[in-house]
């Protein structure tokens, strides 16, 4: 097991897109983090059912999708090309089905790759279908087996790198982030899903072993990306947000203690707390990952990115081309920019990293976090614990502090509702106890029993 009390960046200069102290090198060659951004693009399926009787149809749909986006980004000259697919949940409750996907597009990317001498990657997500049991069964059960099938399988046939948007803590956390309940939050990261991260994490790594493939990373996209998507409807305080996607940090990085190496997936907006702390290249999404949720923090992720993502498509029509192949052009253009501003020299580059941080820094809570420089603060209080409960814990009184001094400096405008619920956070947040056997026994007596199995969490 990795630990990680200090920083593998710890200068402002050092955390900038497309370099990682510690970069991943592809069977083929292609590295991510090495001095080079390159583009992510994630696709999915028009609406419609997966069964054995439209299988034929799903398998016509990737080989077209990939194919297109392919032949886009040769004729765009792009240095290189990373593919994530994500598993949709039929794919991966029948793993079959999941690896046959995955041998498409394995092939057309190597077909190009020898064709046209474009670097290429695959980075397989299956669908943490553990959820489906309810109460979920993590580490039993018909659906973690066939999960784990599904990765082994999807290995076999190609696949790059593996990842996963791990769900272990999500049964009361949705509930929390409604109520504004900070200790609930903090029991379901900080306890809950760091336990199960343990757990899924030494199975995936041992699963990437085997295969000689790459351990990548997870996403607390459902916690984090979560809470703001219902802060850019309103429902929820935009510092609530902000807080709650710093204490997904310690959660996440539980991957890379067990064995994980990057890139992390795109929509971890921890990804840069997590590229701070490891030195791990990072995959991120924003502006370009309109098409799958808006968001308040579009430029700012490109800072500091090292595969820029659009997050995922449906393949749809658009007046341009089919959807995917439009947000691979979108993603190309992009990343152009960053490696043309890299080949100007370090000086070049951060004046970019820099007006992207200055076009969203101060408009939102959620965005100012998200500075580098935030990163670098945030970061270090959190390593400062030692354990993953008292990780979070810090991450939310750090959170708040930083927030309350952006804005008595002027430097983030809070209105006034948001001002009460960052203080109010604050009183939640300091009352939280420094012993962790404590703070579960308090929550056992608070928490909903029907909605969680404790013991597939070892408590």
């Amino acid at each position: 097991m990795k630990t990680f009390s200090t920083l593998a960046i710890q200068s402002i200069d050092d955390l900038i897109f497309g370099t990682a102290p510690a970069p991943v090198t592809l069977k083929n060659g292609l590295v991510i983090g090495g001095g080079t951004v390159y583009p992510e693009l994630n696709f999915t399926l028009p609406g419609m059912l997966i069964t054995a009787d439209t299988m034929p149809e799903v398998r016509s749909q990737y080989t077209h999708m990939i194919t297109d986006a392919c032949k886009r980004a040769v004729e765009l000259g792009a240095p290189g090309l990373v593919v994530e697919l994500e598993l949709l949940p039929e794919l991966t409750m029948q793993p079959d089905w999941g690896a046959e996907v995955t041998s498409i597009l394995r092939d057309e990317l190597d077909r190009n790759e020898t064709a046209f001498g474009i670097k290429t990657g695959l980075r397989i997500t299956p669908n943490d279908i553990r959820e489906f049991e309810r109460p979920p069964l993590l580490r039993q059960g018909k659906y973690v087996e066939a999960m784990f099938r599904s990765f082994e399988l999807c290995a076999q046939a190609g696949a790059d790198m593996l990842s996963i948007e791990s769900t272990g803590g999500k049964e009361i956390h949705d509930d929390a982030i409604l109520n504004g309940n900070l200790a609930e939050s903090v029991f379901s990261l900080g306890v809950l899903a760091s336990r199960d991260m343990v757990y899924l994490w030494d199975e995936i790594v041992a699963i990437s072993q085997r295969n000689q493939v790459i351990a990548a990373g997870d996403t607390a996209c459902g916690f984090g990306n979560t809470a703001m998507v219902l802060a850019e409807g309103k429902f929820i305080p935009r510092v609530w947000s902000a807080v709650i996607r710093v204490m997904t940090v310690a959660r996440s990085l539980v991957a890379y203690e067990r064995g994980a190496v990057g890139p992390s997936k795109d929509c971890a907006y921890e990804g840069p707390f997590l590229k701070a702390i490891t030195g791990c290249p990072i995959s991120l999404e924003g502006a370009e990952a309109a098409c799958a949720h808006l968001s308040p923090i579009g430029n700012i992720p490109k800072a500091v990115a090292d595969l820029w993502s659009n997050e995922s498509v449906n393949n749809i029509k658009l007046l341009g081309a089919m959807a995917p192949t439009v947000s691979l052009e979108q993603l190309v253009y992009a990343t152009r920019l960053m490696n043309v501003a890299s080949n100007h020299g370090p000086a070049a580059a951060r004046m970019l990293r820099d007006w992207w941080v200055e076009s969203d820094a101060f408009t939102d809570p959620q965005a100012y976090i998200l500075r580098p420089d935030s990163v670098l603060a945030l970061s270090q209080a959190i390593i400062d614990e030692p354990t993953a409960y008292l990780r979070t814990r810090r991450a939310a009184l750090a959170t708040i502090e930083l927030l309350k001094a952006a804005h008595t400096n002027s430097e983030l405008a809070l209105s006034k509702m948001e001002l009460r619920w960052l203080n109010r956070l604050a009183g939640l947040a300091e009352s939280l106890p420094d012993d962790e056997t404590i703070f579960i026994d308090q929550m056992l007596e608070q928490i909903d029993h029907s909605k969680l199995h404790l013991a597939e969490y070892g408590l």
